[in-house]
């Protein structure tokens, strides 16, 4: 089990940096210091160690959500600490790597699509119904279609065809895209309390 740990996250390390596409197993062999046969001993090709990879991910984020969740006292703060976890992936990913997963890897697409909507989606549902039943957030949003729209809006982030490396950070563009969402759906209570958190964040 440690080797395979040590494999996906050596794996992970070059895909951050290169995308998926372009790095061998070869390159993983060298990167780790083994043998690819080692690495065929836990997985029969890179589209199952993809596969794995995601899963693992998946697994994970969804445990740091669930105690964002239950660690947090109110909506905004939950919201402000989501942010906080999401700033070191949006900062480190290549937008590559997800152009890669979805065009040769769909099976670990469909895993990752699948948390999306089972997980991600409803999670933000969630957080939008308990911060309209604690004022913060606007009841007059549709809360199904916020959920959905702030999806949508983390995978345009990834587009570089909207947004060139060249001329876009991914961390920049997603912390944009996040503050209009926050300010977007809050009330006036909301707003105060946003501001709060964010200050209190300033100062730490």
């Amino acid at each position: 089990m440690i080797q395979i740990e040590r494999i996906l996250a050596g794996s992970l390390e070059l895909f951050f940096k290169a995308g998926i596409k372009s790095v061998t197993m070869d390159d993983i062999a060298r990167h780790l210091g083994i043998s690819k046969k080692t690495i065929y001993q836990f997985f029969t090709d890179k589209n199952e160690l993809v596969l794995a990879l995601v899963k693992k991910r998946m697994e994970e984020d969804e445990c740091q959500m669930n105690d964002i969740m239950e660690q947090s006292s109110d909506v905004i703060e939950r919201m402000m600490n989501m942010m906080k976890c999401s700033e070191e992936i949006f900062s480190r990913i290549n937008p590559i790597l997800i152009h890669d997963m979805q065009k040769y890897h769909p099976d670990a697409w469909a895993v990752f699509q699948q948390f999306k909507a089972g997980v991600v989606i409803r999670t933000l549902e969630q957080l939008l119904n308990e911060g309209i039943a604690q004022g913060y957030i606007r009841p007059d949003i549709d809360v199904k279609v916020m959920a959905r729209m702030r999806m949508h809006q983390v995978e345009l982030g990834f587009d570089t065809l909207v947004f060139p490396l060249a001329e876009f950070s991914p961390w920049q563009v997603q912390y944009q895209f996040l503050e209009h969402f926050n300010y977007g759906i809050c009330t006036l209570e909301g707003y105060k309390l946003l501001e709060q958190h964010k200050n209190v964040k300033k100062e730490e």
